[in-house]
């Protein structure tokens, strides 16, 4: 009866069998102190000893979207329509550089904390979730300066304009968190084994970024794509969710509630998978890491 009691006493259980799928947000929110600490970190600590520091959020996709105007545009002779080519690519880079940060954030979770995961439990799945968290706010600065040009360009007279879709824009944020995410953590459990495929990642978000149509419209791709390239184009997700993000702020592009559906089923589907897998090696990450 003693023993039964001291058992009955305790606050907490730390066990390795729990459920696949378990994202146990109990847990989660019982740490969510360490949550904002660790989104704290990762938002000040990245420039801490820079010289522009945060600037750097606006630099990138700024001088991104000027390279892409000049080689894609003026020299590939890529049309955008009524759009100023440099505010469609601007949009298309904010968009996928929220994916690109959460993804790449993610995919180094185990081998880039072993010496925290070794010593002092936490749930493990809260390093990934405050790397999307926190790279909300370099999206939000991105998209202030989207909008900024946005208004530049309303001034000079350009056509574009907000569509009813615009009430979608939680739900293609969420779809690229879960992607990221999703992705990051798959590719997190695999380098626990298999070092290079940090390399990978490297320059495979590079070419992942020109078959997700950033630097080009769907429909120009169509015409001018073989025809084999052009399904890899038309039904990555990573696609319909960039033409989504234009449609709905510039009115531009193409919208079909098929794509849409599709892609957030997928985006469900991946962020599961990636949630399995993550689950499983952290039971015996250690021993390979």
């Amino acid at each position: 009866m003693k023993a039964q009691h001291i058992k009955d006493d305790w606050l907490y259980t730390i066990s390795a069998k729990h459920s696949l799928l378990d994202l146990n947000f109990k847990e989660i929110w019982r740490y969510r102190d360490l949550l904002f600490l660790f989104v704290k970190r990762d938002i000040i600590t990245v420039y801490k000893q820079t010289i522009l520091g945060p600037l750097w959020y606006v630099i990138q996709p700024l001088f991104t979207s000027v390279i892409f105007t000049l080689i894609f545009n003026n020299l590939g002779q890529i049309q955008t329509g009524s759009v100023p080519p440099f505010l469609f690519n601007l949009a298309g880079i904010t968009a996928w550089n929220y994916f690109k940060e959460c993804l790449t954030g993610t995919s180094n979770t185990f081998t880039k904390n072993q010496n925290i995961f070794g010593k002092v439990y936490f749930p493990r799945v809260i390093m990934p979730i405050s790397v999307t968290i926190s790279n909300l706010l370099k999206f939000g600065i991105q998209l202030a300066i989207f909008f900024c040009f946005y208004i530049f360009y309303a001034i000079k007279g350009d056509t574009m304009g907000f569509n009813a879709n615009l009430a979608l824009f939680p739900v293609y944020i969420m779809m690229m968190a879960l992607l990221g995410l999703g992705l990051g953590m798959i590719i997190s459990s695999m380098t626990t084994k298999y070092r290079d495929l940090t390399v990978l990642v490297g320059f495979g978000v590079q070419l992942l970024m020109y078959v997700s149509a950033v630097p080009y419209p769907v429909s120009e791709a169509k015409l001018k794509f073989p025809d084999y390239v052009v399904p890899l184009v038309e039904y990555n997700p990573l696609t319909q969710i960039i033409e989504g993000f234009r449609y709905m702020l510039l009115n531009t592009g193409s919208f079909n509630w098929y794509g849409f559906l599709y892609t957030l089923l997928v985006s469900v589907i991946v962020f599961f998978i990636g949630l399995i897998i993550f689950n499983r090696t952290e039971k015996r990450f250690i021993d390979t890491v």
